[in-house]
């Protein structure tokens, strides 16, 4: 805990320096092309820019046909049919992908607005997020978020979720040296920008506002498009290239060929017949290449994706870019976060171990009253307000019936003790709803079960392997005890419990869930011959743990070259993680690069990247990777960069998602091989009939 300071923070003047000087606190938007270039894009495809030089071709052959040759204006359906078989393939693109923008809109929203507590002229005031500037000094409370990057100079009881950029779910916040955590992502006196206030307060001053912050330098590595081909656009450019090398090859034999067969039949040269013999040749080879063009693909493949767009959107997957439909089927590699993606996000009682058989009326009351925790039961889902881990014990009451709040009004509270570090516990004397005076101690079980005269006939070895057990499936653990006060009892002195009768009750084991449908999804996924790799800013403990829980992890055959931390992971050559990239499954302690960087390795080695994730921390990676999915509550930068977002936060969506990408993928094979077959027909129908001395069977 800091002392307390008054502050006077910045003056007008010194805010509109600031302001001037470092900018405004508004992370820069993404430049949207206008409608009309992104309509035009769509011409880019390799197969479009074919059949507009077809159609052009076409135009040309009809014009001479009409004005030349004298013929009615049927020839111009040729090139008509061609040209609006281009424009119902661009516009279906560009219709279909505009709606799922809209539909993204939707779940998309930033708001710069949000009030925010300063300090200017030596006064508290309140000011649009959007009006912070570097040197605020900015107060923080519970529940609110952290609107730039500061350093703290008051911490109390201060945990902040750092999920949005780390995936850490709560880190502890101090301005005490001694207390700081050498391994954290970002150091334990900064907050930075996105994260949220969990639990306590403090004061900040602000360091970097807007795009100069981390999750403005995430925001702006998000943007960066590496114009990534899909599987997609790689074999429909591969067959573009292939039609036109063939039907240019077959086009150059009919020249060659006639002009010889000319040279082998007319005994006496006339520069006449050979001119209009030249041009019914050119005419001919044209025709052929015309012919050689498959039109109906574009507008398959365009309807085959869009079909698929809303079929995924049925399975939860809001598709924004149509390609990513078949990217998905054409995965070998899924990296994803832990927090909110494999795991619920919530903090949930998992196990508890109470001893002597304490009566329940001690156990609800304890843990009702000894608590700074609160239920938003407003939505459908009850959420926590406070401290993650406090909260799992009310929701654990709920789960049994309580109502904590009732509980807690029926208690008088007499003393507190709030929960710090140094101490490992929190205590409160309460006048029980039974009339008794009752001290309720809750914290770190090795330190609580030490204060205990009373442990039920329960070993400190005992409890000792019970924690390592718990320790091992990486849950957090609480120890509770109590005792019935008389008169003149010790109770808390010099911010230390002192009672000298108190009982032990036991231990609860508190982890953050894995969602129930995950194992079964991960195990379709690496059934269906992809891999699965875990990137968390979690503890390796927790990660390999959350492995194990869904498949991923086997103690009998994974070892040190499949896990790494974020540390080791920055200090590898490209050449080092390239030829390690495949062994890895787990990346621990991963700072907010570590993916992106993960992406390119990957794709360095040829493999077609799907990465899931919800937070700041995972826009690099997602705008890089092939195909990118959001979770459905993610954050709006996270959302802004990915191609797919998953609504319902579920990772079997991603298994469902890959079933109508190969699916899709086999259907435009199809359609391919029964496109091909009709032109390659046609192709030497007219390179057969060039040579047979008679008018080309096909004009």
């Amino acid at each position: 805990m800091s002392q307390k300071h008054h502050y006077t923070g910045l003056t007008d003047a010194e805010v509109l320096e600031s302001r001037k000087k470092n900018g405004v606190n508004i992370l820069t938007p993404p430049e949207k092309d206008p409608l009309w270039k992104r309509f035009l894009e769509k011409f880019g495809d390799p197969l479009i820019i074919i059949l507009m030089i077809a159609g052009a071709l076409s135009i040309g052959i009809s014009c001479y046909e009409f004005w030349g040759l004298g013929q009615g204006a049927g020839v111009f359906f040729e090139p008509i049919g061609i040209f609006i078989a281009i424009l119902l393939a661009t516009g279906l693109a560009f219709i279909f992908e505009l709606k799922a923008d809209k539909e993204f809109a939707l779940l998309n929203q930033v708001n710069d607005d949000e009030p925010v507590q300063v300090i200017r002229n030596g006064n508290a005031m309140q000011i649009a997020k959007k009006d912070v500037v570097v040197g605020d000094i900015v107060i923080l409370n519970t529940g609110e978020e952290v609107p730039a990057d500061g350093e703290l100079l008051e911490a109390v009881m201060l945990n902040i979720d750092e999920s949005t950029l780390t995936g850490e779910p709560i880190c502890h916040k101090t301005t005490d040296p001694a207390e700081f955590d050498k391994d954290a992502t970002f150091p334990s006196n900064h907050a930075m920008r996105g994260t949220k206030i969990m639990e306590g307060h403090g004061v900040m001053r602000v360091l970097a506002v807007g795009d100069k912050t981390e999750n403005g330098r995430v925001f702006e590595a998000a943007q960066i498009d590496d114009s990534v081909k899909t599987p997609l656009n790689e074999q429909l450019d591969g067959l573009g290239d292939l039609i036109t090398k063939i039907s240019y090859g077959f086009a150059a034999a009919i020249i060659v060929g006639r002009i010889v067969m000319y040279f082998i039949n007319v005994p006496e040269f006339e520069w006449v017949s050979f001119l209009a013999y030249f041009l019914q040749t050119l005419m001919v080879a044209v025709t052929l290449v015309v012919v050689a063009v498959p039109e109906g693909l574009p507008m398959a493949v365009t309807l085959s994706l869009a079909y698929s767009m809303r079929r995924m959107l049925k399975t939860n997957n809001l598709v924004r870019k149509m390609h990513a439909c078949e990217t998905m089927g054409a995965t070998t590699v899924i990296c994803t976060d832990k927090t909110g993606t494999l795991t619920q996000n919530q903090m949930q009682v998992a196990d508890e171990k109470f001893f002597g058989n304490p009566s329940d009326d001690v156990l609800i009351e304890g843990i009702a009253v000894n608590s700074t925790a609160q239920l938003d039961l407003s939505g459908d889902k009850p959420q926590v307000l406070g401290n993650p881990t406090e909260g799992a014990l009310l929701l654990w009451l709920r789960k049994r019936g309580v109502n904590y709040l009732d509980v807690k009004d029926k208690a008088q509270r007499i003393e507190e003790l709030p929960f710090s570090t140094e101490r490992k516990y929190m205590a409160t004397v309460v006048k029980s709803a039974s009339g008794k005076t009752i001290l309720y101690v809750k914290g770190a079980p090795e330190i609580i079960f030490g204060m205990c005269k009373n442990t039920a006939g329960v070993t400190k070895q005992e409890i000792d392997a019970q924690l390592l057990a718990y320790q091992n499936q990486a849950m957090r653990t609480l120890g509770f005890a109590y005792q019935e006060l008389s008169d003149g009892d010790k109770t808390i002195e010099n911010s230390k419990v002192v009672a000298e009768n108190l009982t032990f009750l036991g231990i609860v084991a508190i982890s953050d869930p894995v969602r129930s449908d995950v194992p079964f999804a991960v195990k379709e996924v690496i059934d269906a011959g992809i891999k699965v790799k875990i990137v968390t800013g979690d503890t390796p403990g927790t990660a390999k743990e959350i492995g194990r829980q869904i498949g991923l992890w086997n103690d009998a055959t994974d070892g040190d070259r499949n896990i790494i931390t974020g540390t080791e992971f920055a200090e590898l050559s490209d050449k080092q993680l390239k030829e390690r990239v495949g062994d890895l499954k787990i990346i621990a302690r991963a700072r907010p690069m570590d993916k992106k960087r993960l992406v390119e390795a990957l794709q360095a080695n040829n493999e077609v990247v799907a990465v899931t994730g919800d937070g700041t921390n995972d826009a690099p990676a997602l705008k890089t990777a092939h195909v990118g999915l959001s979770m459905g509550d993610g954050t709006s930068v996270a959302k802004e960069a990915s191609d797919i977002t998953i609504i319902d936060n579920s990772f079997s969506s991603i298994g469902r998602a890959v079933m109508w990408g190969r699916s899709l993928f086999q259907n435009i094979q199809r359609f391919i091989l029964f496109q091909m077959t009709v032109n390659v027909t046609a192709c030497f129908i007219v390179l057969f009939g060039a040579f047979m001395g008679m008018q080309s069977p096909l004009t």
